[in-house]
């Protein structure tokens, strides 16, 4: 019997004539999510001259998985996340941001399980990409609670912030069809590989994740896992020196 997995790759294929993938494509979402409800928390303006040498920053990043029990800075944090997702320049009255996205769907949003920032409380957190703003969704411990979720990987515990991306598939299926379903996978990672560059340029250490329980972390966020769902993690917190 063929595996779901070859069925994903047969079914979304490209071939000569056909670029189409598949039935009518769905509605096209906002390209900004928001939670106009909550508490928000402003950042730091990203610094975007200067900095650590790029080739230095790529020979030096490693996946590390140890973190001391030392908080990061708002400042830093705020780097990161500029560098996976913020806005850098605007052409034709378009945001363009730091990672690129298939055809600029940019279908992936950043969510935060902050443990250990230092004048941020512990919670939950959105990032807001048009106003480089945090949505405060939850406040609270969840780093037991999203540990277990990743089939009970320590470093998501020990991490001072582990970093959750979600894709909301409609923005990239309205252009691609089923196609979209590679590409959000493929955004994922761009966004990923800035933050694994952009924490070790901050002197941190990150680590990517992909074993999760889905629906236990839908959960966590509140997700439906449909429409969107969370697809990609990362752990970021002080290396442990051994």
């Amino acid at each position: 019997m063929e595996s779901s997995g070859a069925r994903f790759l047969a079914e979304t294929k490209y071939s000569r004539g056909q670029l189409g993938g598949g039935g009518p494509a769905p509605p096209a979402p906002t390209m900004f999510k928001s939670y106009p409800d909550v508490p928000t928390i402003s950042l730091d303006p990203p610094t975007t001259e200067g900095g650590e040498p790029l080739w230095d920053v790529i020979r030096r990043r490693r996946s590390v998985r140890e973190y001391t029990d030392g908080p990061i800075t708002m400042r830093q944090l705020s780097q990161m996340l500029w560098a996976t997702q913020g806005i850098t320049s605007h052409e034709h009255g378009f945001g363009l941001r730091a990672a690129p996205s298939a055809g600029a769907r940019y279908p992936i949003e950043t969510y935060l399980s902050a443990h250990r920032v230092e004048g941020l409380e512990p919670g939950l957190y959105h990032y807001n990409v048009r106003e480089h703003i945090l949505e405060q969704l939850e406040t609270g411990t969840f780093s037991v609670r999203l540990r277990r979720a990743a089939l009970n990987q320590h470093s998501v515990e020990r991490a001072a912030t582990v970093f959750v991306w979600s894709a909301i598939f409609a923005r990239s299926a309205s252009r691609y069809h089923d196609r979209a379903y590679r590409y959000v996978f493929l955004d994922a990672a761009h966004i990923a590989q800035n933050l694994a560059l952009a924490a070790v340029g901050e002197g941190l250490g990150s680590c990517q994740i992909g074993a999760f329980f889905d629906d236990e972390v839908n959960g966590i966020f509140g997700l439906d896992g449909i429409s969107e769902s969370v697809i990609y993690m990362s752990t970021v917190g002080r290396p442990r020196r051994i």
